[in-house]
């Protein structure tokens, strides 16, 4: 069962939009709001990328939810919410969209801060990175 922090999970092929976040986790009583956006750039470990694609396993979703319930319950949060991007992706690209809503900052920091961090651990979604050399990596798979 979802817990009630929980407002948007999601996994599109579609553009990301941060003001979707935003509106899902709209609350009076909440002081503080941490977001983080993560973007498609344009060089990794000093090589330079032309884009990306990214690849979900059909379990993402599930897991993306499982993930998003435990911050909810282990931090002192009012909302919760990630979405992450599938497919081409260009330079400049929002490739995934969290945010968590708290009483105050400071756990709004570190309940946005883990729930990224343990998105890329535990979520079972694959870049496909295109290098400016004509080579090209896959990063986070199995």
């Amino acid at each position: 069962m979802s817990h009630a922090a929980v407002r948007l999970v999601a996994i599109s092929e579609q553009p990301l939009d941060v003001a979707e976040v935003l509106a899902a986790l709209d609350d009076p009583a909440s002081g503080g709001l941490v977001l983080f956006v993560g973007r498609v750039r344009d060089h990794d470990h000093g090589r330079g990328v032309t884009g990306l694609s990214y690849s979900a396993h059909p379990s993402a979703l599930e897991r993306l939810q499982e993930v998003c319930d435990r911050i909810a319950g282990e931090f002192d949060v009012s909302g919760v919410a990630a979405v992450h991007r599938i497919g081409d992706l260009a330079i400049g690209d929002l490739a995934v969209v969290v945010a968590t809503t708290a009483g105050h900052r400071g756990s709004s920091f570190e309940a946005s801060r883990a729930l990224i961090d343990t998105l890329k651990d535990e979520v079972p979604i694959w870049k496909h990175q295109l290098f400016s050399d004509g080579t090209e990596e896959w990063v986070g798979s199995p």
